[in-house]
């Protein structure tokens, strides 16, 4: 579902058939008219950051003239930024909460929400472990919550062997961490303190990879990008072990920790053509996007849906 705060907006959003073209502030493809240049400011979520770098990648492929540059400092740190003015799009792995809108509230940001990809938050642990193939969400709570002594996998499961449980995972600034923490502890920010936080999903993986006894998660893609690093494992949501994969995120079958992921666009950015042909181009192109950089793409309801919802943003901002 999309969300949108917008008084107003310069671009015009016209919903065709074979995707989604804005247009608007006068700005045109290279082959007609005004040539698109100048930077467009990302940050946020490290999750959606390898499909904001995808996207810019081919953007400026067709638009040289333009520099993207995208950040990872977290969604919640990305949602800072973004209410203080400083950055044109937020990156999220979450939808915004009621505290950061009252801040873009007070510094007139409004923005528009975007949903562009979907994710199933992935369970790691080292290639090497062939014991934990599925966690059940109770076990995975007995890892994770707040004031957890577990040390040890026996202590998850007396099956398994006696080797050091070793955690890494998202820091508090992170989309993934709220997220994950309400999907098995049942409270977001809820969460035992004593493991590696990183915002850097890449530190989780190489640290994951060092060590047998392992464990930590991320989103999808980080899984696809290294196969030989780290192994996924199965959730058992009370419905029987399911692997992440594209399949069973789209069809709700990975549960709990499925989810929906976000870019954000301020309304002050979209009177700058070059946002405004990125947010075309991240749209128009959004399934060579996603599959570009690993991740699961949006449903034909939730496709549906958002041409919908833009073409409602558009008898908005034209009238």
């Amino acid at each position: 579902m999309t969300i949108r705060h917008l008084d107003r907006a310069c671009a015009a959003v016209v919903a065709v058939a074979a995707g989604v073209t804005l247009a608007g502030c006068g700005s045109n493809d290279n082959t007609g008219g005004t040539t698109v240049s100048g930077p467009v400011v990302i940050d946020g979520s490290s999750t959606v950051e390898p499909l904001s770098s995808a996207a810019a990648q081919l953007f400026m492929g067709e638009y040289p003239d333009t520099d993207v540059t995208v950040g990872t400092s977290g969604t919640g740190g990305g949602f800072r930024k973004f209410c203080a003015g400083e950055t044109d799009i937020s990156d999220a792995s979450r939808s915004i909460e009621g505290d950061e809108i009252a801040v873009c509230e007070a510094k007139g940001i409004a923005f528009s929400q975007l949903t562009v990809a979907n994710d199933a938050l992935s369970v790691v642990v080292n290639p090497d472990n062939d014991w934990a193939d599925c966690l059940t969400v109770a076990q995975l709570n007995t890892i994770w919550a707040p004031g957890s002594t577990v040390t040890n996998w026996n202590q998850v499961d007396p099956s398994f062997p006696n080797e050091p449980l070793q955690l890494f995972g998202a820091g508090t600034d992170s989309g993934t961490f709220d997220y994950f923490t309400q999907a098995v502890n049942g409270e977001e920010g809820a969460s035992r303190t004593d493991y590696a936080a990183t915002e850097d999903d890449n530190v989780t993986v190489d640290a994951v990879a060092a060590a047998e006894g392992a464990l930590g998660y991320f989103g999808y893609s980080y899984v696809e990008a290294n196969p030989d690093k780290v192994k996924a494992v199965k959730i058992d949501g009370g419905g029987g072990c399911v692997a992440p994969s594209p399949e069973t995120a789209r069809d709700g079958s990975y549960t709990p920790l499925t989810r929906e992921l976000f870019i954000y666009v301020s309304d002050a950015a979209l009177t700058k053509p070059q946002v405004v042909s990125f947010a075309d181009f991240y749209l128009r192109s959004n399934a060579k996007i996603v599959e570009e950089a690993g991740f699961i793409p949006l449903t034909d309801d939730q496709l549906e849906a958002a041409l919908s919802e833009l073409d409602e943003l558009n008898k908005k901002v034209t009238n």
